[in-house]
This record gives C-alpha cells, structure tokens and sequence, in this order.
C-alpha cells in the first residue's frame, strides 16, 4: 500500500499519508489508484467529517508523478491521458473538506492535490516550485489549479521559472496559497486542530460551505481545464528529451527560494 489512512473517530477526523518517503512522496499508478479509490470509500463514512493529507517524512509533501511511471498516450495532438486527473478529491466527488499540510517539497503534480484541498497548511521550511518547463513539458494543469489560489503574476512566474526558482512558505503565506505557517514538524498536528474544529460542526452545513466556495469558481476552472490537453500533447517535447533535461537536473545550480 502506498497509503496510510488512520481514522480519529470520535472527533470524525481521517489523515491520509502518501507512504513513499524513499521517492519523496511521488504518484505512481498505484498511489493514484489507491487514491481515488480512498476519496471514493470517505463519500460513504459517515465517521469521518473532515481529512487532513500530508507526506510520510519531511523531505517532500509530494513530487508529482514517479518518473518511473510510463503512460501510454493516444496518438493525437488533442487527447492526454493522465493518471492525476483523478487523484483529488474533488475529481472523485468528495465534498467533505479536505486540508494538507505540507512539510518539505511540494512540486509539479502536486499541484493536483494541493489545488483541491479547501487550503493548506504548511511547514516554515516547506518549499513549492513547478520544474515542468525545465524539463521541456507544458505546465497546464498545475498551472491553472495555482490559478485558483495565487495571483496571476505569482503563478505564471512560478510555472515559467521551473527548478531555478522555489517559493518559500512565507512567500506561499503571502500570496494566499498557504493559510497557516508552522514551525518544522509542526504542519500535520495544526492542519489535525483545524480539521477537528471543522469536523465538530454540523455536516450538512459544512459540506454545503465547501460546495458553495467551489461553485464560485468551477466553472472557470473547468473551462481552463477543457484547453489543457491538446496544449501538453503540442508543447511537450519527446519523452527521451524529457528525460535527458531530467538527467541533466536543469542545468545544475542550487534553486534561488524567494
């Protein structure tokens, strides 16, 4: 199991851990199965009120997909086929709030995770960037999920910058994609007190807050989503130039964190 879930009944909270420290939390098929598996299974447990999803360790929260994965693409410019499109719970018609806390790195793909959570704690050492244009990929759907929750400036120089630049949780506090800065350790138990205040109030009025905060701008958000696809499959350069940029780690140079 890629996954750890222990459930607090009596205050209804769950925390779901990604259980891949030695590959700093990255997505393999397996966690991205067992994930919209588990978002699934939480729609029916009426024991748990609130989630709180964090990474095993403090190195990374979570990497974006496991560069060991390979995904068979259909053969037309205007279809992609990507396994984290289901891997939020969101994606997987879950409306119960969900917070992350974030210690260590949080990067690329997982954006997809961090971009439906209802907000994110993080650790004063935590650090998020977007290495996709480094390695010569389209930051589409990671892109338009920060589009959600910083400033368009903030998100378009992250996306645009890759691995040379990180930004730290002060910078993250500021710009509104980090609701709580902790000291190091201290992320996951500050998102459990949130999560169990949440979890104390009546269900049926939270989960109609969560749905109404999300109406506000789904359909924006799936209109970007609509134009992603056919703008990875034409920007992307091959699979084995990826690869050899991959190899390459950027250029070299330590990242400047702002």
């Amino acid at each position: 199991m890629a996954l750890r879930i222990e459930r607090d009944r009596e205050r209804g909270v769950a925390l779901v851990v990604l259980d891949r420290p030695k590959k700093l939390n990255a997505i393999d098929l397996e966690t991205a199965g067992e994930l919209a598996s588990l978002w699934r299974e939480l729609r029916y447990d009426e024991s748990v009120r609130a989630v709180v999803l964090t990474g095993a360790g403090t190195r990374a929260f979570c990497t974006g997909i496991d560069r060991g994965v390979e995904v068979p693409q259909p053969p037309s410019p205007y279809a992609i086929d990507d396994p984290l499109l289901r891997i939020g719970p969101k994606a997987n018609d879950l409306w119960k709030p969900v917070i992350a806390a974030v210690e260590g790195m949080a990067c690329g793909g997982a954006f997809y995770l961090l971009g439906e959570a209802e907000f994110v704690v993080a650790s004063r050492e935590a650090t998020f960037f977007d290495p996709h244009t480094t390695y010569g990929m389209v930051s589409a759907y990671e892109a338009i999920a920060m589009a959600q929750r910083m400033p368009f400036g903030e998100v378009a120089r992250m996306a645009l910058m890759g691995t040379a630049e990180r930004v730290s949780a002060e910078r993250a506090y500021a710009v509104g994609l980090v609701s709580e800065v902790t000291e190091p350790g201290g992320a996951v138990a500050a998102a459990l007190r949130a999560a169990a205040v949440i979890a104390g109030y009546p269900t049926e009025a939270v989960q109609g807050t969560v749905r109404a905060v999300w109406s506000a701008k789904e359909a924006a958000r799936t209109q970007a989503m609509a134009q992603a696809p056919p703008l990875i499959s034409l920007g992307n350069l091959p699979p084995d130039r990826q690869a050899e940029l991959f190899g390459a780690r950027g250029g070299g140079g330590e990242p400047r964190v702002r």
